[in-house]
């Protein structure tokens, strides 16, 4: 009888301790997690090192150049698609002002072109196509300003974040040859550091690319679309109602 007393009170202390035991893992893991949960994001990214610095303001620039010229491409690049009408009849009537008027209120770079085409009339034909294919790479010219900064980026920024990993590991292994101390957790703590200054080069030079070509391929729609423009000016001119060519 004692002997089942002293079983009973001993199986009782140990289901305690395990319980105890459970409780304090399950808080330690529960205060595990909200360590790693109150890293901010940004004290995360500092990790990476100096190199981050060049990289933030890669990411500031490629940012400012593809809302800027984002937002002149499409206001220069918005088509009047009855511009050539709006000018035919004008020009029908005879009225050189109006058709020069009616160019100067379409402040796009079709209107630019167009207006040119307007002012060139009574040139030769082919005076006034070329008049107009040069304001045409002007506008062009305009469109693609700072773009190629874009391209620039795109190849700088994940090779400054490469060179701050390789710099990264460099001073591991070289604490590591100091102090010889090889440990997985010194080993692993100092690489995922420095490779978020790959991972960052990486994301900025990504958005840097595909801002450069989506950019380029609204400048090269404009481009088609204002040699269409300009084929339709020439059909005008060369049309009965238009100007004829000498």
């Amino acid at each position: 009888m004692k002997f089942s007393i002293k079983y009973t009170l001993v199986a009782a202390f140990l289901m305690s301790a395990g319980v105890l035991s459970a409780q304090v893992a399950e808080a330690a893991t529960e205060e595990s997690f909200k360590t790693v949960e109150e890293i901010s994001a940004i004290d995360f990214l500092m990790k990476g090192g100096v190199f981050l610095i060049p990289i933030a303001l890669l990411l500031f620039y490629t940012t400012y150049v593809a809302v800027e010229r984002f937002l002149y491409i499409r206001r220069m690049t918005k088509q009047n698609m009855l511009l050539i009408n709006e000018i035919q009849t004008q020009l029908n009537a005879g009225s050189m002002q109006g058709a020069l008027d009616v160019a100067n209120r379409d402040v796009t770079a079709y209107g630019s072109v167009i207006k040119e085409g307007v002012q060139s009339i009574g040139q030769p034909i082919a005076q006034i196509e070329g008049n107009m294919e040069k304001v045409a790479n002007i506008e062009i010219g305009k469109m693609e300003k700072n773009i190629n900064h874009l391209g620039l980026i795109a190849g700088i920024a994940p090779t400054l974040g490469f060179i701050g990993t390789i710099s990264g590991v460099i001073k591991i292994f070289y604490s590591i040859s100091i102090s010889e101390n090889v440990s997985i957790g010194n080993i692993s703590g100092g690489l995922y550091e420095k490779m978020i200054s790959s991972g960052s080069g990486l994301v900025v030079g990504i958005l840097a690319f595909t801002a450069y070509h989506l950019l380029n391929g609204i400048i090269d729609n404009y481009a088609l679309g204002i040699q269409k423009l300009n084929l339709d000016f020439i059909k005008l001119m060369n049309s009965k109602d238009g100007h004829k060519a000498k």
